[in-house]
């Protein structure tokens, strides 16, 4: 069973924690406006050149920013705890316009005090005391300030909400893709299952039907049989082999074929040099080859001939048997285990890239073709 590993991004996680390098960028941000602030009061001629206020300003300008330093992670820490309801969201507003006015009228009041300690000469509206301030609303500009690094922590969370959320798309969908990929592959193992055991019971059957006529022919037929056996197991993990891998199984198929029909059967194989290294899927020819004995050669009186072409065309590599049966009329409804797992094998394999026929052959018999994909190990 697959367990359920993916949800929502928490808030409460590690991905929407301050980094270092966050923190360093905060503290340097706070830094650089109470150095512009100072350089700005310093530079108004509306003030007294005094030293003692110079240097005052400049104290003031440093202490109201680190301040707001201070504050900035516990309301990026707030809106991080508060933003993991995302159905509460109007309590949400409430809670952080109750706490931004708290935190303005906190910093007003404290920077009133610095102010009247530091100034020598405090402006009138800092002489009227904290209710005084108060009343007048002087904390709406520190209000201000605060609504700025709110939209900036939430803006912040929303972003990492959302990579987090790509992220898990991502792996999402490679996960999707690596349970397709298994699944197709255990399909495909399921059909290998069906086609060897259905290859080897009809190969037993044509070794006994010789048994009492050629002791001889069975003997070959039993050590082709082996051979072929221990081929199959060896390369039964891999689902695309080589062509010239896959035509020397065939050739061992053909061996045990040869002995069956006593002489009655010719083979011809025409395959172009430059596609014998292309990939085919493992055991391809042998089923094609089986309903071409079965259903062509074993169902005339003549000598029976099987033809088996490989050649590429317009970027495919084509795969052709070839019998001289008494044709399609006989064969259309005779798709066997065989046939069948090959169709269901091909369409796992390359889906709609592949092509499939199976129709009468000009002068006589029936053609089963297969066209694939050309493609080598290398340019895989």
């Amino acid at each position: 069973m697959l367990e359920t590993r993916h949800e929502l991004p928490d808030p409460s996680d590690d991905r929407f924690r301050l980094r270092p390098g966050e923190i360093l960028g905060i503290i340097a941000f706070w830094a650089f406006l109470a150095a512009l602030t100072a350089t700005g009061r310093l530079l108004d001629p509306r003030l007294p050149e005094r030293p003692e206020m110079s240097s005052a300003l400049i104290a003031l300008a440093f202490i109201e920013y680190a301040i707001w330093a201070v504050l900035t992670f516990p309301i990026i820490r707030l809106v991080n705890s508060l933003s993991r309801d995302t159905e509460g969201q109007w309590r949400n507003l409430v809670i952080f316009a109750v706490v931004g006015v708290v935190i303005a009228i906190g910093v007003d009041q404290l920077l009133g005090m610095f102010r009247r300690h530091l100034l020598p000469f405090p402006p009138r509206r800092f002489v009227l005391g904290p209710w005084g301030n108060l009343i007048r609303f002087e904390f709406l500009d520190d209000l201000l300030v605060y609504f700025a690094v709110l939209a900036a922590a939430m803006a912040r969370h929303y972003f990492l909400r959302y990579q987090a959320r790509v992220d898990e798309t991502r792996l999402l969908r490679a996960e999707t893709a690596e349970l397709e990929a298994r699944l197709a592959e255990a399909q495909l193992a399921v059909l290998r299952t069906q086609l060897n055991p259905h290859f080897l019971f009809n190969t037993l059957h044509a070794i006994s039907s010789l048994v009492d006529r050629d002791p001889k022919g069975v003997r070959r037929m039993i050590a082709r049989l082996s051979e072929l056996l221990r081929h199959t197991l060896e390369q039964s993990a891999e689902q695309e082999v080589p062509l010239e891998r896959e035509l020397e199984l065939l050739q061992r198929y053909l061996d045990i074929m040869e002995v069956r029909f006593q002489g009655r059967l010719e083979v011809a194989l025409r395959i172009d040099d430059g596609v014998r290294d292309a990939l085919v899927p493992n055991l391809i020819l042998q089923p094609l080859v089986e309903n071409a004995l079965k259903h062509g050669v074993a169902a005339t009186e003549e000598a029976g001939r099987v033809e088996v072409d490989a050649h590429r065309s317009d970027g495919d590599i084509v795969l052709r048997v070839r019998d001289n049966g008494p044709g399609p009329s006989t064969t259309a409804n005779a798709k066997g285990v065989g046939l069948r797992n090959t169709i269901a094998r091909l369409e796992q394999l390359y889906g709609a890239k592949q092509r499939f026929a199976l129709r009468a052959a000009d002068g006589g018999g029936t053609v089963a073709e297969v066209r694939l994909p050309y493609h080598t190990r290398t340019a895989r």
